[in-house]
């Protein structure tokens, strides 16, 4: 089944791919992709390569994932917030290893399969919001840690305003298509950069920030 490729397997393609953190990886074995992908393409589930999911969009791939969230260093204890839920397999991710996720999906349709993904796989400690990501949650503010799943030129201030001092936020930097994935932490001056964590190609953030960018 999944031709041939097992859990397992995925989870040495990310580690191949520089990914360390044992929680982290220990999620990813216990995650069902098959879960979180169209009913035509589980075959690939267990691949770590992106899958396409309508409105011209991808999921992100399971290594470029966790390189996200390994870089937001998570303990367990996290008020997390998430732009860009998909299908919902990197939010069951972040879901195993914060205290709890406020995600947001531009997209009602894919926003309500992954609201049933996340169900079926017994997730519970994600709160799903639709609309514009861009402005985040601020009624669920402050976070702890931020994860942006779509390129922007610089992390927009409506987005910094929603994290705590030292918290951290992770975001491509771009204008869409190739991006720099940088891993930003907040002081009393705003976000700081602290370090590139990889290249990739992101699709544009949506929503107001676009009048600003």
């Amino acid at each position: 089944m999944h031709e041939g490729r097992t859990a397992e397997d995925l989870v040495r393609a990310v580690r191949s791919n520089g990914v360390s953190d044992e929680r982290l990886l220990e999620a990813i074995r216990t995650t069902p992709r098959a879960e979180f992908v169209p009913a035509g393409h589980t075959a690939v589930a267990n691949h770590d390569a992106p899958i396409p999911i309508g409105h011209n969009q991808v999921t992100t791939q399971p290594s470029l994932s966790a390189k996200m969230i390994e870089g937001l260093a998570l303990t367990g204890s996290e008020h997390l917030l998430e732009i860009g839920t998909g299908f919902g397999f990197q939010t069951a991710l972040l879901a195993r290893l914060a205290d709890d996720v406020v995600s947001v999906e531009w997209w009602l349709d894919l926003a309500r399969r992954a609201e049933r993904n996340l169900a079926r796989v017994g997730i519970h400690n994600v709160e799903l919001f639709v609309g514009d990501g861009s402005c985040g949650v601020p009624a669920r503010a402050p976070y702890d840690a931020v994860v942006v799943s779509a390129a922007f030129p610089e992390v927009p201030a409506v987005l910094a305003a929603q994290v705590h001092a030292g918290g951290r936020l992770v975001q491509p930097i771009g204008p869409g298509g190739h991006a720099e994935v940088v891993l930003f932490q907040q002081t009393i001056e705003g976000p700081q950069r602290r370090t590139v964590l990889t290249l990739a190609r992101f699709v544009r953030l949506r929503g107001t920030v676009q009048d600003h960018g």
